[in-house]
């Protein structure tokens, strides 16, 4: 798989391909991925984001305004499944590696573009980051107009992670259509209409309908008082959701009787009307308690709850260590890293590759022997 991609979203999958055993070709230019820059960092050019976005992947650094390396590249694409790149299409096509120009070299390659905006609408060449996206899909409207806070993009790069999990079942699906077909195709992955499909998913609502069933919003996830909850000592997670668990809390707080006599909790659709409501009085009865009373009182009644947790917090958390989520590493010019585990658990057939994040064109002299140049040849291709 050759990986023409930068930042997060098309690192972040790739890396996942890499992790189930994919030989990832990082193309770099000669600056390198732009996150390499992200500290905090301990050497030149290796930012913590980074380091946790291309392992599993040999970075090949080639100048592709250069003739001698762009050849490289088609040399590399001739005998590659994926090329995949994020910049736009546009740009693709200046440097003479448009898919046609790919498909003259490999007519099976699978070439995949992921970039801001689908190419049949006015968008198409507007440059997108994971901020903009985040705004146009109207995440920190949604933020603002339930909250009445000032309006908040999430603390995360949301976009790039969703979507990076989107370019990774896009790029899984071609491949396994190929092996059906044996045809090769381009395949687009546009950031704004995939983060879209997220959020209206939940929260086109009564815009769902023709005529309109009510207002846009998802009830339950704009209510005001979803989120952690106070408590004597400190926060708690805590959803109680199905008329089972609603009924095992009101046994819980001695008050079975509001159940039957509320009809604001007698439903599940009488609840999600008057969530404002049900989840203030949630906030108020669990201000009365310290974090592991209920946390033990709600689990023994299989409600589920959690304590809030810190990121310190998680890196001792006790169930991470049970099943080995974090581990360390030694990179070999980073010395020793925490590392987190690939999440998924296999019966048969577990992941076992673990390169290192690379150093920047840390293995030119390898791929590049790998086609056969001479170390004189090495030396001129990004001349």
């Amino acid at each position: 798989m050759l990986d023409l991609t930068s930042v997060v979203m098309g690192p972040y999958a790739t890396q996942i391909l890499g992790d189930y055993g994919a030989d990832v070709i990082k193309i770099e230019p000669p600056r390198g991925d732009v996150m390499r820059q992200s500290g905090p960092m301990k050497s030149p050019n290796m930012g913590h984001f980074y380091l946790t976005t291309n392992r599993n992947k040999r970075s090949l650094v080639l100048d592709l305004k250069k003739e001698k390396a762009k050849n490289v590249l088609l040399q590399l694409a001739s005998k590659a499944d994926v090329l995949v790149y994020n910049s736009r299409p546009q740009s693709m096509a200046r440097l003479g590696l448009s898919y046609e120009e790919i498909y003259a070299v490999s007519p099976n390659i699978i070439y995949v573009g992921a970039y801001g905006f689908s190419q049949k609408g006015p968008y198409a060449d507007r440059p997108a980051y994971d901020d903009l996206i985040q705004g146009m899909c109207a995440i920190p409207w949604l933020n603002h107009k339930y909250s009445g806070q000032a309006p908040r993009y999430a603390p995360l790069v949301l976009v790039d992670r969703m979507l990076g999990l989107q370019l990774c079942n896009a790029i899984t699906s071609a491949l396994f259509a190929r092996s059906r077909t044996g045809k090769g195709q381009k395949v687009d992955v546009p950031m704004f209409e995939g983060m879209l499909s997220v959020v209206l998913g939940e929260h086109l609502a009564g815009k769902l309908f023709d005529p309109p069933q009510g207002e846009a919003g998802y009830q339950r996830s704009i209510a005001r008082d979803r989120r952690p909850y106070e408590t004597k000592d400190g926060y708690i997670c805590v959803l109680i959701y199905n008329d089972k668990q609603w009924s095992s809390f009101f046994q819980v707080i001695a008050q079975p009787e509001i159940m039957l006599e509320d009809p604001r909790f007698s439903s599940q659709g009488n609840r999600l009307a008057n969530i404002d409501y049900v989840y203030g009085f949630l906030s108020q009865v669990l201000r009365t308690r310290k974090t592991k009373e209920w946390i033990v009182l709600l689990n023994d009644a299989d409600i589920p709850a959690a304590e809030m947790l810190s990121i310190d917090e998680i890196l001792t958390d006790e169930h991470l260590k049970a099943t080995g989520f974090f581990n360390y590493v030694n990179h070999p010019t980073e010395g020793t890293m925490v590392n987190m585990s690939v999440s998924t658990e296999w019966s048969e057939t577990s992941p076992t590759k673990n390169l290192h994040a690379p150093n920047l064109g840390e293995n030119n002299f390898e791929i590049l022997t790998e086609l056969g140049y001479s170390l004189e040849e090495i030396a001129l291709i990004n001349k």
